[in-house]
């Protein structure tokens, strides 16, 4: 027995979830939780489809915290204000808006939706889901976000925690992240949305799966729909496959400027990080004698990259390095981990 949100004691099992009544109190319990505790987030104030796309792609990867509180979000809209702003954008210019979230092909397939609205729909966005399949870069979940978000249309869209809420919410044991558990998640998620209150619900569904069933600690006892909830030990669940081994390895980088000052930069133009800037990367028997200046680790997919920068003054450019100016560093798109550790050497060698 807990207490659920409303104060009253429940025991499980709860509520069965395959009467109609009981799915409409389930939907019902979720609004009015959100209309009194749902928080006040940027792109809750809009129906612009455009600017409720820009949070979507962000989100994918990055928390809420760190797009609010470190500026992504309205920096990107500063400077892609709108959708034509966005189809234009200079590969430069839309790296550096989003330098800082990482998987930067997703500010790329943003640009491909933006330049398909443009193409197909003269900018404005369309409503039918089909419609929104057949744009570059939006699955299903994204088509169902815009339905909900921007246009307020009966919708389905599943989550990283949306899938959490409904697997506990069934205690659903099989693994929720393939073909068979992903079918029967987005299968109650159709069955139990609100077709008349689409952005509040899933607003709601979204935002209970982040602040009260949470992956770890959850807070059952504040739960606004715990009478509904078949789950007994919500920390077992959901099921997931086994999480690939992170593999480390190692980088080494070189600290080279020439006698007017400038430093030694590469443009890179693999997969991941096309357009980006770092510092140039060499083989360990090439620095073995170099000295090392910087240390830096950092995550990126299933690796743990352990980052050594050393001191040179005498090795060659190779192709994709750049004599790079010290003033034109900061307008240039960086990934994350050689930004930190550029600027780092760069003021501690203006101090010195």
């Amino acid at each position: 027995m807990i207490v659920a949100g409303n104060g009253l004691s429940v025991s499980k099992p709860r509520q069965t979830m395959e009467l109609p009544s009981a799915r409409r109190a389930f939907a019902n319990r979720m609004v009015k939780w959100f209309e009194k505790e749902g928080r006040d987030y940027p792109w809750r104030r809009t129906q612009d489809p455009y600017k409720v796309l820009v949070s979507e792609v962000m989100l994918q990867q990055t928390q809420i915290s760190t797009v609010i509180d470190r500026g992504y979000y309205t920096r990107f809209l500063k400077s892609f204000p709108t959708v034509c702003d966005l189809a234009h954008a200079e590969d430069e210019e839309l790296l550096k808006a989003w330098e800082g979230l990482g998987y930067y092909r997703r500010a790329r397939m943003l640009r491909e939706t933006a330049i398909a609205v443009m193409d197909r729909y003269q900018g404005k966005f369309p409503e039918d889901l089909n419609a929104l399949l057949e744009l570059p870069g939006i699955g299903r979940y994204t088509a169902g976000a815009l339905r909900a978000f921007a246009f307020r249309r009966p919708s389905v869209l599943v989550d990283g925690n949306v899938s959490r809420v409904l697997a506990r919410l069934f205690a659903f044991k099989q693994e929720v992240d393939r073909g068979p558990g992903i079918k029967q998640i987005w299968t109650w998620a159709e069955d139990l949305a609100d077709k008349q209150r689409p952005m509040a619900y899933h607003s709601a569904l979204m935002e209970l799966g982040q602040r009260i069933c949470r992956p770890k600690k959850t807070h059952c006892e504040s739960c606004p729909v715990a009478a509904f909830c078949r789950c007994r030990k919500p920390e077992e669940l959901p099921h997931k496959k086994v999480k690939t081994k992170v593999t480390e390895i190692q980088e080494h980088a070189i600290w080279q400027k020439n006698a007017k000052g400038s430093l030694l930069l590469h443009r890179e133009s693999g997969n991941r990080r096309t357009g980006l800037w770092k510092l140039p990367l060499r083989s360990i028997e090439e620095l073995k004698s170099l000295p090392v200046v910087a240390k830096h680790t950092y995550g990126i997919t299933r690796y743990r990259v352990r980052l050594s920068v050393h001191a040179a003054n005498k090795l060659k450019a190779q192709e994709g390095d750049e004599w790079v100016e010290i003033e034109r560093i900061k307008d240039l798109p960086m990934a994350a981990p050689f930004r930190k550790v550029t600027e780092r050497l760069l003021d501690e060698q203006s101090d010195s």
